[in-house]
């Protein structure tokens, strides 16, 4: 059996119909991260991939419930069955699991395995940037946002509402990413990716006022 792609044919059927901010071509991203990241800190590719393949299948979920249901709790839920029929030993399924479980921002579970690292890094990366940039201001549509909130501080706001906007998101998380990065690798794609969104949020705000 070739894991990777019995997991990918397994995994992408719950994308069908998903919020673009969140899709298909999300975890195609954060798989090609873990790729180029996981060798250098020696992970178990074979779990790890499995891991990004499968880590926002709970994706659909969070987003129905508005944020009430964890996706990555969820995540880890459903693909039991899938990760059930893989040759592999019980230690590496429960590796897998534990990378979906723990790969969440805004998660209660942390990730303790080299593997678990990467996947959190890896989705991370993806979310800050020029793609990221991109992702915040996609996902502020999705929810009926408007294109910026300067009358309202951002502590006073809430998410999955039309204060949600991409700046908000660059306020509250996508700024703090950088410092949250577990891998030596991983620091190197962040420090750049994060360099670029300062920048261009800074030009936003500034263009939006009018200053420029």
């Amino acid at each position: 059996m070739n894991i990777k792609d019995y997991v990918r044919k397994k995994a992408e059927k719950f994308f069908e119909g998903a919020k673009t901010s969140h899709d298909w071509e999300h975890t195609l991203r954060v798989c090609s991260l873990c790729e180029r990241i996981g060798p250098v800190e020696k992970a178990d590719m074979e779990v790890l991939i499995a891991a990004a393949l499968l880590h926002d299948i709970g994706r659909a979920e969070q987003d129905a419930s508005f944020g009430a249901v964890c996706h990555a709790e969820k995540g880890a839920q459903m693909a039991e069955p899938i990760i059930k029929e893989l040759f592999l030993s019980q230690a590496r399924k429960e590796n897998i699991i534990h990378c979906i479980r723990s790969h969440r921002f805004r998660g209660k579970c942390m990730p303790e395995t080299a593997e678990a690292k990467v996947l959190f890094d890896a989705d991370k990366i993806d979310a800050i940037g020029a793609v990221g940039v991109a992702r915040a201001f996609l996902f502020a549509g999705e929810v009926g946002a408007k294109l910026h909130n300067p009358d309202i501080k951002v502590e006073d706001t809430k998410p999955y509402t039309r204060e949600d906007t991409g700046y908000r998101e660059y306020k509250v998380k996508l700024y703090r990413i950088r410092e949250r990065i577990l891998t030596c690798e991983g620091k190197k794609f962040a420090e750049e990716r994060h360099a670029f969104m300062e920048e261009f949020f800074k030009r936003f705000t500034e263009e939006y006022d009018g200053k420029r």
